[in-house]
């Protein structure tokens, strides 16, 4: 009898251990596989970096807007638009040699090819965390154009012109009546983008009132 009972209670531990290894196998299958997306190769081209024709790049174009897609599928960035994918991790820059440029060096290069490059970094990387698409704004005479969360560009117009300062940056108010007034001749709204010695950024908006 005591030899009986313990081949029942032996079969019934087995049968627990196999289904506790099926439940486990269950499981894994139940869990999400996150497929990680290789780099994109990008060259640096004097003040543009040229990310070669891919899926993944026009990927980019299509789902977030960054860079310009040209009539080759090649997509077109700017300095800082490179810098921060370069920090997401979805493009490597190489140099002449086919060798990854360091994100260190890079900016070393862009401070020297674009003013306030640090400072509008901070701004452009802080509002795209944020959800937002940004884009220049030379013609309208400012950094960056904004969209609201949600819009693309050409679905909508943007809402706000940025223009990223440092903390200790002086701002006469002629210049502050000159951003004002591109603002208001553009339908959109001015926002100030302040970056303080830690990159953090807090922001002013402006708008019109009338007496």
């Amino acid at each position: 009898m005591a030899k009986a009972k313990k081949k029942a209670e032996s079969k019934k531990e087995t049968k627990k251990k196999k289904n506790a290894s099926e439940g486990e196998a269950i499981a894994d299958e139940a869990l999400p596989v996150r497929i990680k997306k290789e780099k994109i190769k990008c060259s640096l081209i004097e003040d543009r970096v040229v990310a070669e024709a891919s899926p993944h790049a026009t990927e980019l174009y299509n789902q977030s807007r960054f860079g310009i897609l040209l009539d080759d599928g090649k997509l077109q960035l700017n300095l800082i638009e490179g810098l921060y994918l370069v920090d997401k991790g979805r493009i490597v820059i190489l140099d002449g040699r086919n060798k990854p440029i360091s994100g260190e060096t890079f900016v070393k290069k862009a401070k020297k090819l674009e003013p306030n490059f640090w400072v509008r970094y901070q701004v452009y990387k802080d509002m795209r965390n944020r959800g937002y698409i940004v884009k220049t704004a030379l013609k309208f005479g400012a950094d960056f154009r904004v969209y609201d969360r949600g819009i693309k560009p050409g679905e909508d117009h943007a809402r706000w012109i940025v223009y990223p300062v440092h903390e200790a940056s002086v701002l006469t108010w002629y210049e502050f009546a000159a951003k004002n007034r591109v603002a208001h001749s553009t339908k959109k709204r001015l926002m100030l983008g302040i970056v303080d010695d830690e990159n953090d950024c807090t922001y002013y908006e402006v708008r019109w009132m009338r007496p």
